[in-house]
């Protein structure tokens, strides 16, 4: 039962246009900052149902997902066996991946960091199963935010699975993407409308301008790091673009 309420939540959110709107731009986001994936080894840590598993596999990725939660890893091979481009899915912890060192070209972790107690240690386990020179991009739940305010009021208020959510600013991401040894190169902000559909149907467009800018007031903070052995071959130290959140 409690796999289907799960896989229910998931149909429901993506059945409205708010969820419809708030998915499309988070995965924009992501998209930017990976850059091409065609052909490259992905990683995605904490998969949920598969969703942006699959994107990343329409793309041209090789991709391997995984997650925890046993109802999402069925969800998400229930939708790797209906793409057209599939993807290889796994059980598995975001502090103790089931894979080799420097087998992924890029990694991603989406809405993870916030629901994990040791960040530290999933960060790290991140990058050592990372390329030298591969691309890790977090993306992970704002701290000042509409959104955010709602979520705190919720688990002060009962919600279990936000009494213990760690919300975060773009500074904290970058800071724990330089503590194992990942250069970041890039911050971009997303969902700067409050949790309301005619909100977001109105700012759908302006929204990417404003996570050009800032990652204040933004409901989803995306960060990137280079893994730092091959950083001069990739990315150029000079002229790196400064976000103006904390």
């Amino acid at each position: 039962m409690a796999e289907k309420t799960l896989a229910a939540s998931y149909a429901r959110w993506r059945a409205r246009a708010l969820g419809q709107i708030t998915d499309r731009l988070e995965a924009d986001t992501l998209l930017k900052l990976l850059g091409p994936v065609a052909h490259q080894r992905v990683l995605d840590v904490g998969c949920g149902d598969g969703a942006f598993a699959a994107a990343l596999a329409s793309r041209g990725a090789a991709v391997t997902a995984i997650d925890s939660d046993p109802s999402m890893v069925t969800a998400a091979r229930e939708r790797a066996a209906r793409c057209r481009s599939s993807f290889t899915v796994a059980s598995g912890y975001a502090e103790a991946l089931p894979c080799a060192d420097g087998t992924f070209d890029a990694v991603v972790a989406v809405t993870v960091l916030c629901f994990v107690s040791e960040a530290d240690r999933a960060v790290a386990e991140m990058a050592r199963v990372l390329r030298p020179g591969g691309r890790l991009v977090i993306g992970d739940l704002g701290r000042w935010s509409l959104w955010a305010a709602s979520r705190r009021i919720r688990g002060w208020t009962g919600a279990s699975i936000w009494r213990n959510v760690r919300f975060r600013t773009g500074g904290e991401l970058r800071r724990l993407l330089e503590r194992h040894e990942l250069s970041p190169t890039q911050t971009l902000g997303a969902i700067f409308y409050p949790p309301n559909e005619r909100a977001a149907v109105l700012m759908e467009r302006l929204d990417p301008w404003l996570g050009r800018l800032t990652t204040v007031g933004a409901a989803f903070i995306a960060a990137v790091g280079v893994k730092d052995e091959a950083l001069s071959c990739l990315e150029p130290r000079v002229g790196r673009r400064r976000s103006h959140d904390p």
